[in-house]
């Protein structure tokens, strides 16, 4: 069989989300790995430096006394976007109770957060289009660069309609707790 330009002698393996959680039931993948699935392509994830993890902690904090009696706050676990996507969210609001996912990862959610520093243009880019694609209707990257909360809502396709930036001396209420004025400084270190 002779090579033409359509058909490259070296091309990416696509993985499926099956295919991924087969490899990381046989312990082909462990936590050291720092991997997601995103659009059958496997990613690094960079590692959390004192900033990234000193906003994990407050945005937790924050989450619990928004979310914490009525859902599930996920902590980087994966999300089951679709058949090619298994990103693990900083957090993930999740309907139900945490013993609803023992054997299955959620395919919802009611908001997503990405800390962002260096993987700014990744969380912008690739995710956002995932989490958009597959109907996530709010999604938050609270950016260390500038201090920022950037709030989409609305999906369509593969963005969102409305997008908010919002500083440190402003303030948000997620869509899922409409009483819950939350803020931005709180999720800042």
């Amino acid at each position: 069989m002779a090579l033409t330009p359509e058909a490259p002698a070296v091309r990416p393996h696509r993985w499926t989300r099956a295919q991924y959680d087969r490899v990381i039931e046989v312990g082909g993948f462990g936590p050291e790995d720092r991997i997601e699935l995103l659009d059958g392509e496997l990613w690094a994830m960079t590692p959390q430096g004192e900033p990234h993890a000193a906003a994990w902690s407050l945005i937790l904090q924050v989450l619990y006394r928004t979310f914490g009696d009525d859902h599930v706050i996920r902590g980087q676990c994966p999300i089951a976007l679709d058949e090619i996507s298994e990103p693990e969210p900083d957090f993930a609001v999740v309907p139900g109770e945490p013993r609803d996912y023992s054997s299955r990862h959620p395919e919802e959610a009611l908001l997503l957060v990405e800390i962002s520093q260096s993987s700014l243009s990744y969380d912008r880019g690739r995710k956002l289009t995932a989490y958009a694609r597959n109907g996530m209707p709010e999604y938050w990257i609270v950016d260390l660069t500038a201090n920022t909360l950037e709030v989409y809502r609305e999906p369509a396709g593969d963005q969102y309609r409305s997008k908010r930036v919002l500083h440190a001396s402003e303030s948000v209420t997620p869509l899922h707790a409409p009483d819950a004025i939350i803020s931005i400084a709180d999720l800042l270190p």
